[in-house]
């Protein structure tokens, strides 16, 4: 049998979370519900060939992570000497959410400009919730349309610090509360490809902030229910 350190490396999170279910509730071991839950996410692969696969896709996301860091390092040093902004000859894109009251109903918002200035707009309302899950929702938008468009190079704006610093964590660890959709906001940059977040001033993302608030508006809600 696998040992039970390896099957937690690369058991996901949700995986880990059935297998203590199944071992309370089939009253069995913890390493024993762990291999009945990864064969059956295995399907008709063997185990082995199945933790293997799951190893090679970690280690290929962990140098996919180290080459985008290293290359955020470059620009950040070619930035902070230049004393400007970055820079892109692809995407850029802008995202806000809103709470009302917060927590509430929540709003997001953004904007997705092409470099031949084609553009996406992004207003929607998203449920219940407080600011910073607005926040989240807002950017997984405009990385979801992003990934629509086919880009592959994209710097996205906003003025959440705390949704920037959290994706950028350092390993991954960030706010417990938020985990599920830092994780989201990971995936979609990894299959898009080449993505900065850059934090802006609320001054200087207007746009997406009113989109945000748009979505909440009450007169526009019950025309679109009309």
């Amino acid at each position: 049998m696998i040992a039970l350190d390896e099957l937690l490396v690369v058991a996901y999170k949700k995986e880990r979370m059935q297998s203590r279910r199944l071992a309370k509730g089939a009253a069995i071991s913890e390493h024993a519900a762990l291999v009945r839950t990864l064969q059956k996410a295995a399907g008709e692969q063997s185990l082995r060939n199945f933790i293997d696969a799951r190893h090679a896709a970690q280690a290929r996301n962990a140098d996919a992570l180290r080459s985008r860091e290293a290359r955020r390092a470059e620009r950040a040093s070619r930035t902070k000497q230049g004393g400007i902004e970055i820079e892109t000859s692809g995407w850029r894109g802008w995202f806000d959410g809103s709470a009302l009251p917060n927590p509430g109903r929540l709003g997001i918002g953004g904007v997705l400009v092409g470099p031949l200035g084609e553009t996406v707009e992004i207003s929607v309302a998203a449920g219940m919730g407080d600011s910073s899950a607005a926040e989240y929702l807002a950017l997984i938008a405009v990385l979801e349309a992003a990934l629509r468009e086919g880009v592959t190079d994209a710097v996205i704006y906003g003025d959440s610090r705390v949704v920037i610093d959290d994706v950028n964590a350092s390993g991954g660890v960030g706010i417990r509360s938020l985990a599920h959709q830092a994780a989201r906001v990971r995936a979609l940059i990894a299959q898009i490809g080449d993505v900065r977040l850059q934090w802006i001033p609320r001054a200087r993302n207007a746009r997406a902030d009113t989109l945000s608030r748009a979505a909440l508006d009450p007169a526009r809600a019950s025309a679109e229910a009309a």
